[in-house]
């Protein structure tokens, strides 16, 4: 098959299909002699903020001259983005040979795999054909029964700030979420977290793991290096820096700096100039709160113009009454996308006056213009360029 054989593939498996389990993807990996047990990871899990996490520990370490592995999810415009060698992508050649190799066997084998298992197998072994010395892994959600969790043990796990998402999969509490999220920590293996939930103290003291527990108070040189912006992220970088500084002691404080200047994470409160433009990918409450944050901090005194689209699985009506002021420009995007809300769920939900987005309108940078509210509507709107 070709990459575009492959996408349709992967379209066909349903892409909100989830079904919880280890099972599946164990009988696969081991069909291919269990191409994870001969690689190292740090496991990152979380409701908000895991991406920026990921990215920050990858350009650390290939700032250090590790070869690194970096495996994130959802991607905005190729699958291709989600598998990284040192911050490249899986080319689709290689994406397609491997992903026909992994469609094969689950066919004979008669095992249903869905979408993220798939694209799970298929980068445990790229990354194990390719001799990556470190993989930085974020879950695709949840933690405990999530297919990345198939691995056995880690060089430390990271959990996130936690909020209510994924309810009802995860649970309706804080509580019960962080019970799902510590499902990755292993015995004998660090955990390092900003949030005291007992769920993660209660796991990491089952499993004789040191429970670091870190707060946003990070070096100010540090702060200023990093590439990406935000107030929410000095809380990602904290996280971040305590697993460097407690696993890789010998790598030095120029290393970091020059690491931190390099990240790359689109998409997450980005600001293109040019264009008066941000985008950001913030899909639930929380983390649009973060971005009211950021807009007011950074941009106190700016007209602002919104183009927002969500799924219906969300919470979209605390969305826009967090996210949208009096005066606001607002544009509600109905995206072709499985579960997207339309234009007249969105309205009816605006607290405020909204019109409909469309490709005719013009984003021109007479105001601050932000793009937000769902991964899965970007790759619509945007052009491929920006990434």
């Amino acid at each position: 098959m070709n990459y575009e054989d492959c996408v349709e593939k992967l379209k066909s498996k349903g892409m909100f299909r989830i079904n919880p389990g280890l099972e599946r993807i164990s009988g696969i990996l081991s069909y291919f002699d269990n191409p994870q047990d001969d690689l190292k990871y740090i496991h990152v899990a979380g409701t908000n903020g895991k991406g920026s996490v990921c990215a920050i520990l990858e350009s650390i370490l290939r700032e250090a001259g590790y070869k690194t592995g970096l495996y994130t999810s959802p991607h905005i415009f190729d699958y291709t983005e989600r598998i990284k060698i040192n911050g490249i992508d899986i080319s689709k050649e290689d994406f397609a040979n491997i992903f026909s190799e992994v469609l094969k066997k689950s066919t004979d084998l008669k095992i249903d795999l869905t979408e993220f298992e798939i694209l799970t197998v298929v980068m445990f072994l790229y990354f194990q054909r390719n001799d990556v010395e470190i993989v930085v892994l974020e879950t695709g959600m949840g933690g405990r029964f999530d297919a990345t969790n198939v691995i056995k043990k880690n060089l430390c796990s990271i959990i996130t700030r936690i909020d209510l998402d994924h309810t009802d999969r995860l649970g309706n509490t804080k509580e019960e979420i962080a019970f799902e999220k510590a499902g990755i920590i292993k015995h004998d293996c660090p955990v390092v977290t900003s949030m005291g939930f007992e769920a993660i103290k209660d796991k990491a003291e089952k499993e004789d793991s040191v429970l670091i527990l870190t707060n946003d108070n990070v070096d100010a040189g540090y702060a200023e290096a990093l590439a990406l912006k935000g107030l929410h992220q000095k809380e990602n970088l904290s996280l971040a820096l305590s697993a460097i500084e407690y696993l890789f002691p010998q790598i030095n404080n120029e290393t970091i700096i020059k690491g931190l200047k390099k990240v790359k994470h689109p998409f997450r409160f980005e600001y293109f100039k040019d264009k008066n433009l941000i985008i950001d990918a913030s899909h639930n409450p929380n983390g649009i709160r973060a971005l009211r944050n950021n807009l007011d901090y950074y941009f106190p005194d700016k007209e602002r113009r919104f183009v927002f689209g969500c799924l219906n699985t969300k919470d979209y009506k605390s969305m826009m009454n967090i996210l949208f002021k009096s005066g606001d420009e607002i544009y509600l995007n109905e995206f072709d996308y499985p579960h997207a809300c339309t234009y007249e769920q969105l309205k009816k939900a605006c607290p405020f006056e909204a019109k409909q987005y469309s490709s005719d309108i013009k984003l021109t940078p007479d105001k601050l213009n932000i793009i937000c509210g769902s991964f899965y509507m970007l790759e619509n709107i945007l052009d491929k360029t920006l990434m």
